[in-house]
């Protein structure tokens, strides 16, 4: 991922964006939401995206939205459709899981969440075989994982002032966040 990619790749998106905002809103979510959901690499690009296309506040909600939706499908295919495999891969880390939600509950996950100790997608798996109900699950992972998402769509936001990416997440350039 180069520099001149991510603001070649702004550049056609605002276009897109400015003729078609809808759509273009809908079809950004819905690309997030299914690489979330499949398990696949490619959201820091697409958080880039959100902030250098829509800006710190819409590019935030919808980046948090769809990456949340994604995390649920993935949840509830777990707990549908994958329990017996994701049982045995992941028991260990499941037993602790389990133990932590029923002695603190919801915030226990956000403490995950927060904390990314357990990285996200064996998260959302080993969350579908917990007794933890799927709007509870929505709202702390959206809660706990807001305040990164926040981060990476203010550094996209920034995609256009950056001469270099060595630069970006130098002092000089993160103070440049919030001019």
């Amino acid at each position: 991922m180069s520099l001149e990619f991510l603001q070649g790749a702004q550049e056609a998106f605002l276009a897109w964006y400015a003729a078609y905002p809808v759509l273009v809103g809908l079809g950004y979510f819905g690309v997030f939401t299914l690489m979330t959901a499949l398990c696949l690499p490619g959201a820091t690009p697409l958080l880039l995206l959100g902030g250098a296309s829509f800006g710190l506040a819409w590019g935030s909600v919808l980046a948090t939205l769809a990456s949340t939706t994604g995390a649920s499908l993935t949840m509830l295919a777990a707990r549908h459709l994958m329990r017996q495999r994701v049982e045995s891969r992941f028991a260990e880390r499941l037993q602790r899981l389990n133990q932590g939600l029923q002695r603190r509950g919801p915030l226990y996950l956000l403490s995950l969440r927060l904390l990314p100790v357990i990285p996200f997608v064996p998260l959302n798996l080993a969350s579908g075989l917990t007794r933890l109900p799927l709007w509870t699950f929505f709202w702390v992972s959206a809660l706990g994982m807001l305040p990164g998402t926040v981060l990476y769509v203010l550094a996209g936001t920034q995609v256009h002032r950056v001469a270099d990416l060595a630069g970006w997440w130098s002092a000089s350039g993160l103070a440049g966040f919030f001019d």
